[in-house]
């Protein structure tokens, strides 16, 4: 279900890895399904769309003017960046939001960048440059972990050809694995993964990365059990996880710091050893 709201809350977040900041939320909730989704963790259904959409621009116009950031730094060289949907898939939703005006903002503002992440590749978007003022961060995982726990997205080899598409029509496109899961065949099918990528992206030093491995939450966990059990196995392994406090107050849980330090350590040498040129730009 899609209602259409007033957002009231003009609250810009600092972020810092995807992003310099997150925006007021254009959208909350999401019409996916994804096992590890921690937005279904606040909005189990439905997804919620803001009409004011001009006055979330005017808040994020403001606070770029006034929040002075320091350039370059990892999240861009010289502009300022913003997550616009950081509470939902925008690419998913986009025939419910005024997309075209948002876009518009970011594309002639001297010092604002857009960002999003997504797991759909919406041919629409391709119809419009942004010269350079979007950053669309595709969100990859091996394609069967995908069938498991994100069902009803895009294949993950879609998403990848997508890419260079996305770049020719005027995209900032980088990649985003997240959440990275642990299995016993995990290495494995990075390798799979990047093979992939190295395959077919042709613009390969403009493609940056994003890893996030996987943090959990037990009201999540409890949904999941009656809902998808079978991915819930895999995300729900106590002996390999601790509790977690998020920056934000959240209680979840995490893969236990030794063992999530060796686990950074297997993948960014599989990555580097396969793809080299996709520079990390933050793991954690």
């Amino acid at each position: 279900m899609v209602t259409k709201v007033i957002r009231r809350a003009m609250d810009i977040r600092t972020s810092g890895r995807s992003t310099d900041f997150i925006s007021p939320s254009f959208g909350h909730g999401c019409l996916y399904n994804c096992s590890y989704c921690y937005m279904k963790r606040n909005k189990p259904t439905g997804l919620s769309v803001a009409q004011n959409t001009g006055d979330l621009l005017t808040a994020v116009n403001n606070h770029a003017y006034f929040t002075p950031v320091d350039k370059p730094n990892q999240t861009h060289a010289e502009y300022t960046t913003y997550d616009i949907s950081c509470n939902e898939d925008f690419a998913l939703h986009l025939k419910h939001h005024d997309w075209e005006n948002i876009f518009e903002f970011f594309r002639t503002h001297p010092i604002a960048m857009g960002s999003f992440a997504t797991k759909y590749v919406n041919p629409k978007l391709i119809n419009y440059d942004p010269e350079g003022k979007i950053r669309i961060r595709f969100s990859l995982m091996p394609q069967h972990m995908a069938d498991i726990h994100e069902r009803g997205t895009s294949k993950i080899i879609d998403r990848i050809k997508a890419i260079n598409a996305f770049i020719d029509a005027g995209y900032d496109v980088h990649v985003n694995f997240s959440p990275v899961i642990y299995t016993d065949t995990w290495l494995e099918d990075y390798k799979q993964l990047f093979g992939m990528l190295n395959d077919y992206v042709e613009y390969k030093e403009q493609v940056l990365a994003e890893v996030i491995f996987l943090t959990h939450n037990e009201n999540k966990h409890k949904f999941n059990l009656e809902t998808m059990p079978k991915a819930e196995a895999q995300l729900w392994r106590p002996l390999l996880q601790e509790p977690k406090i998020s920056q934000y107050g959240g209680r979840n849980i995490r893969y236990k710091r030794h063992i999530k330090r060796e686990l950074i350590n297997q993948f960014t040498n599989l990555h580097d050893n396969i793809i080299p040129w996709n520079k990390i730009r933050y793991i954690f």
